[in-house]
């Protein structure tokens, strides 16, 4: 009985939260300067930083699950966006817990699935030179970015990492807890660390 009162006032908090979620990301991404269309859903508080120099661009029917009420699978953070660059985010995109560092620019195309607690990185926010990263300022203008290109269809499995100057293929996917560190084809399966081919898809 006990237990009965307890789940059923989990859930009825649950609802009541999940209608403020979504008005709030929207507030966040008009005061960023963010440019969305219809159909946006968002489960938990998302993390939104743009820059001046910063743009973001997403299509129609994003769905954003952030934080470990809306994220189950451990390791549990909200959903970030950091953008100093230009972040383009097409139709029907859905992420969980995941991170987007956009220095540079980073492009997901339509009807891409991000798997919890996935990054994509487009820098590599530091100067391999010992003596540059002494100096922050310095530092931080030898990091070395470069484009990230996610095609339409992408299934990017949970706790993977994309990182800079990437192309991953139409249809393809990546496999959970995946180093992505070079361009992926169009229908293939890679995973690992790196991510390496491990076989075609055929339909």
């Amino acid at each position: 009985m006990i237990s009965d009162i307890f789940k059923g006032f989990r859930k009825a908090k649950e609802i009541s939260f999940n209608y403020l979620y979504t008005p709030y990301a929207k507030l966040i991404f008009y005061l960023n300067g963010v440019k969305f269309a219809s159909n946006l859903t968002v489960f938990g508080f998302m993390k939104v930083i743009v820059t001046r120099r910063g743009s973001v661009t997403i299509g129609k029917n994003l769905v954003v699950n952030s934080g470990n009420n809306y994220n189950i699978i451990g390791r549990q953070q909200k959903t970030i966006f950091w953008v100093e660059g230009s972040l383009t985010i097409g139709d029907n995109v859905g992420m969980s817990s995941a991170a987007i560092i956009c220095n540079h620019s980073i492009k997901i195309g339509n009807n891409v699935t991000i798997g919890g607690n996935s990054v994509i990185y487009d820098t590599d926010f530091h100067s391999i030179n010992p003596e540059i990263r002494q100096n922050k300022a310095m530092d931080k203008l030898n990091a070395k970015s470069g484009k990230v290109i996610i095609n339409d269809n992408v299934f990017i499995g949970a706790h993977s990492t994309i990182l800079k100057g990437v192309t991953i293929g139409v249809n393809s996917i990546v496999g959970a807890c995946s180093v992505v560190t070079k361009d992926i084809p169009d229908n293939e399966i890679w995973a690992g660390n790196p991510a390496q081919f491990i076989k075609s898809i055929s339909f």
